[in-house]
């Protein structure tokens, strides 16, 4: 693992810094998550299956560089190690690779992929991505479909949109439809036709702060006023996703942060308001820790333990959160 020569924790703000600390369960889980924030993420990648099979990649990439598959379940999620000759990849490696930028796989990092790990669309289904750029996640979605069913890439940002569009159509990806618009009002559009969805994905705008190992902005970002602002806008979007979720239906709600305010308080609301939405344990191929029912004189819905948080210390990765929901009639 390489060290980075500034300490990102200390870069904090003392209000932010005490936040997490609080999160942790001891001091000595503290320790760990400043040691491995100040480490730098491991290089990982999805295999695109839409394009070459895992086994055929891996000769390929075996070449060049040290690989590691870390799950047995999910073989496309591979760690490049390094270079064969124990040399160091170089700032821009992966993303230049000929291999990359034929679409043969995305750089993406562990704790992301889980979301749809979770959620598993499947062939023929209609899965819509709320806020899909740059998009790791409808690939990956377009993946699990086999290019078949449909996919509704939405975001609201047109820069961000041409990032989603470009590397949609690296993957090879032919199951989508891209839209632009914010992602409540896609939802009352879809209402209005009636058309329902059989999964539903809510990669919500968040305060970043489980990303802190991989971007010092994000280090920049704390505020409670934002917290407080990110807040509103991710219990909007559910709210109009749940309209638009068949029942039977599954919907994963997730973001990279820590802050309950956007994670738990979000489950709490969904749990409170919309009797229709069970929330589900999800089983996945990392250590993961359970929601928390009580933040800073708040206490949520007893059921936001079955959520699921990853923090970076448990595993090397980013941190994350991520609820999954059924619908099962009102």
């Amino acid at each position: 693992m390489t060290k980075r020569p500034d300490h990102i924790i200390e870069k904090l703000k003392p209000e932010h810094r005490e936040r997490l600390k609080l999160l942790m369960t001891d001091s000595s889980d503290w320790k760990s998550f400043c040691d491995i924030s100040d480490v730098h993420p491991v290089n990982s990648i999805r295999v695109n299956t839409l394009k070459i099979s895992v086994e055929e990649l891996k000769k390929r990439l075996e070449t060049k560089w040290k690989i590691k598959q870390p799950f047995n379940e999910n073989p496309e999620i591979i760690i490049i190690e390094g270079r064969k000759d124990n040399s160091s990849l170089q700032p821009g490696e992966l993303g230049k690779a000929r291999e990359h930028l034929l679409g043969y796989y995305y750089i993406q990092e562990i704790s992301s992929m889980m979301p749809l790990i979770a959620l598993a669309p499947k062939e023929e289904e209609l899965f819509i991505d709320l806020c899909a750029a740059p998009g790791s996640k409808t690939t990956q979605a377009a993946a699990y479909m086999k290019n078949r069913g449909t996919v509704i890439a939405n975001d609201a940002s047109m820069g961000r949109i041409s990032i989603l569009s470009t590397n949609i159509q690296r993957c090879g990806v032919t199951n989508a439809i891209i839209t632009k618009t914010p992602g409540e009002l896609l939802c009352k559009k879809l209402s209005e036709l009636k058309i329902t969805a059989d999964k539903i994905l809510v990669d919500a705008p968040c305060s970043g702060e489980g990303t802190i190992r991989s971007s010092i902005q994000s280090t920049k970002m704390f505020s409670n006023n934002l917290i407080r602002k990110l807040s509103k806008i991710q219990k909007a979007l559910v709210k109009f996703a749940i309209e638009v979720l068949k029942t039977d239906g599954e919907l994963i709600y997730s973001t990279c942060t820590h802050a309950p305010e956007e994670n738990e308080e979000i489950v709490s609301y969904i749990l409170e308001n919309y009797p229709e939405m069970q929330i589900q344990k999800v089983n996945l191929p990392i250590k993961t820790r359970p929601g928390i029912t009580e933040w800073q004189g708040t206490t949520y819905h007893p059921e936001v333990i079955k959520a699921t948080r990853i923090y970076p210390q448990d595993n090397n990765t980013e941190g994350f959160f991520i609820a999954k929901f059924r619908k099962v009639g009102k």
